[in-house]
């Protein structure tokens, strides 16, 4: 039986082998495996395709998170962490690190519902929490499954209130709203390169984008240690760095990111074509005023039926994932350290029946009828 997984890294490696090769054989040359060139190559090159003034090769997607939220509030207040009561806005229909950096900045999570076409933060539910709340200080949309926020109206709401905006582009490598790129539009952005990511290393890493000189000085600081002599710091900081051979491959494969998101959404484009009569599912939605990288192929499956269709793919070959079956604030590391704003109904009902279909860039279109005439049989 052909096995269909969600990712095939190994036909990506060899689609790119020679790249990837030469960049970390460059690292064996020279031996400078802490911010070696490569990091600091990586980072301009980086800077230039999202637009921005500055970008931190960081060591994981979630440091990415926590190295943003401390350097925002040593710089609005000169301390290391926020007060117990100050509030950061987010989605419960995450992965845990959003909720998590922001219990880690010593702040305290409000989760609001999602929106239910695009399963990103509902901004009308933000402005309702804000209109009877007073102790908000920021909000983090993620941007789930490569599909943009609604960032006209958060960035909108965060100057009225006054409040600061970390993007969580950790699955939206490339998407954009409105021709911008997305991690270039809030205070700061922050990407994970996990390898399953759109633009993924061989291990952990990640990056911190922003246009703030001063915002971006804090977050060199704090991923080495916490000052700009390690022997003489000045605050609490972490060993948070990129790694130079996880730089030297993203080097190498950068080059391929429109490329490889160009496939990716025209596999969106067949599955959305050949699905869209079957009764049954749901299929997700593009904004028309983003661009859809598509880090996932995200369709609802009605009726109860998502595990019995997920079993039925499985036996089949075909791998499939839930993105996310449980939201944050059902959590038990959430309890008594959060606030959730009214009910979370869409985002419970979503934990239900998402389902991710496999959408690996380099698929031979024999590999996508087979997972169509899959998902069709099981509802015949």
């Amino acid at each position: 039986m052909k096995q269909i997984p969600m990712l095939d890294l190994k036909l990506e490696y060899d689609y790119m082998k020679e790249e990837i090769n030469t960049a970390i054989n460059k690292c064996f040359e020279h031996q400078q495996w802490i911010l070696g060139p490569e990091v600091k190559e990586l980072e301009s090159k980086i800077g230039q395709y999202l637009g921005t003034k500055h970008c931190i090769g960081v060591s994981s997607g979630t440091d990415a998170l926590v190295l943003s939220l401390r350097a925002i509030v040593i710089k609005l207040r000169g301390q290391e962490y926020f007060n117990p009561k100050d509030e950061i806005i987010t989605t419960s229909f995450t992965f845990t690190a959003t909720g998590d950096a922001i219990l880690r900045a010593k702040a305290k999570p409000v989760f609001v519902d999602i929106d239910k076409e695009t399963y990103n933060i509902d901004p009308s539910k933000i402005r309702k929490y804000l209109a009877k709340h007073d102790k908000v200080v920021g909000i983090i949309p993620v941007h789930l499954y490569g599909q943009a926020c609604n960032m006209d109206e958060i960035m909108q709401i965060a100057a009225e209130y006054n409040l600061f905006v970390v993007e969580d582009v950790a699955q939206a490598f490339g998407s954009m709203w409105k021709q911008k790129k997305l991690g270039s539009i809030g205070t700061t952005g922050v990407f994970s390169f996990f390898p399953s990511k759109n633009l993924g290393s061989y291990g952990d890493a990640g990056m911190v984008a922003t246009n703030d000189d001063a915002t971006a000085e804090l977050v060199r600081i704090l991923m080495k240690h916490g000052g700009k002599d390690k022997y003489n710091v000045d605050h609490i900081g972490y060993n948070a760095r990129l790694d130079t051979i996880q730089a030297s491959v993203l080097l190498a494969k950068i080059k391929y990111i429109d490329e490889f998101n160009e496939r990716r959404r025209k596999i969106a484009e067949f599955y959305n074509e050949n699905l869209k009569r079957v009764k049954g599912i749901k299929l997700p939605k593009s904004l028309l005023d983003g661009y859809h990288a598509y880090h996932q192929y995200t369709i609802r499956v009605l009726n109860g039926k998502r595990d019995e269709l997920s079993k039925h793919l499985k036996e089949q070959g075909i791998a499939t994932m839930v993105y996310y079956p449980i939201p944050l604030h059902k959590m038990k590391v959430f309890e008594g350290k959060m606030k959730v704003a009214g009910k979370q109904k869409v985002a419970e009902k979503a934990a239900e029946e998402v389902l991710s279909l496999p959408i690996e860039p380099l698929f031979k279109q024999k590999d996508l009828n087979i997972v169509v005439e899959t998902v069709k049989g099981f509802f015949k």
